[in-house]
């Protein structure tokens, strides 16, 4: 298991930019919060990258992400890799978030997209946002309404991090990527952030 062999096998899966990039921002917060924990930051940066890998051909559920873990079981994929994937999914009883990658991949799932959400709304993209800036867009309803408040909220408890925190963490791990994952420059005027 290497990330050049699971980007390509996520290639063969997604042609949807906006969900790769989704996909490598989880990944990248996963890598942070691996280095940050002392973790295997290779093993939570996989996990992180192929979370969604089957959502473009399978996106209801329980199709996501069962169909996605018989694919990384047949390429060999550890199953601790293969477990976390299947607890960021709420609707999997089976499932449950025991592991610590399994935590963390379900605190970093949403907020990672809110984040995102946010960066394009903003003239300046994610250059020099801050967490009460995503906390004030996380009370209104109609931005981002696919994005579940509840469970970024829940992820950041469930990872026993605070949620302000968590959120400026995960900012702080995107920034330096920004370019490639298209967060540099939003597309709002300035009076919408």
């Amino acid at each position: 298991m290497n990330r050049a062999d699971a980007f390509a096998l996520l290639n063969e899966y997604v042609k949807g930019p906006g969900l790769v990039r989704h996909m490598q921002a989880v990944e990248i917060a996963m890598r942070a919060y691996a280095r940050k924990l002392g973790q295997d930051e290779d093993a939570w940066g996989i996990v992180g990258l192929m979370h969604d890998f089957d959502y473009e051909r399978w996106p209801n559920p329980p199709d996501h992400p069962l169909k996605g873990s018989e694919i990384l079981r047949e390429r060999g994929y550890p199953d601790d890799v293969i477990y976390a994937i299947l607890s960021h999914a709420d609707y999997l009883p089976d499932y449950p978030r025991v592991h610590l990658v399994d935590k963390a991949l379900y605190a970093c799932d949403e907020v990672a997209g809110f984040i995102t959400a946010a960066a394009l709304v903003r003239p300046t993209g994610i250059t020099g946002m801050a967490a009460s800036s995503v906390r004030k867009k996380m009370k209104s309803k109609g931005f981002a309404r696919t994005v579940n408040r509840d469970d970024i909220t829940r992820g950041a408890a469930d990872f026993g991090v605070d949620l302000t925190e968590h959120i400026q963490f995960v900012i702080d791990a995107l920034t330096p990527r920004a370019s490639e994952l298209g967060l540099l420059q939003g597309i709002a005027s300035s009076d919408e952030t």
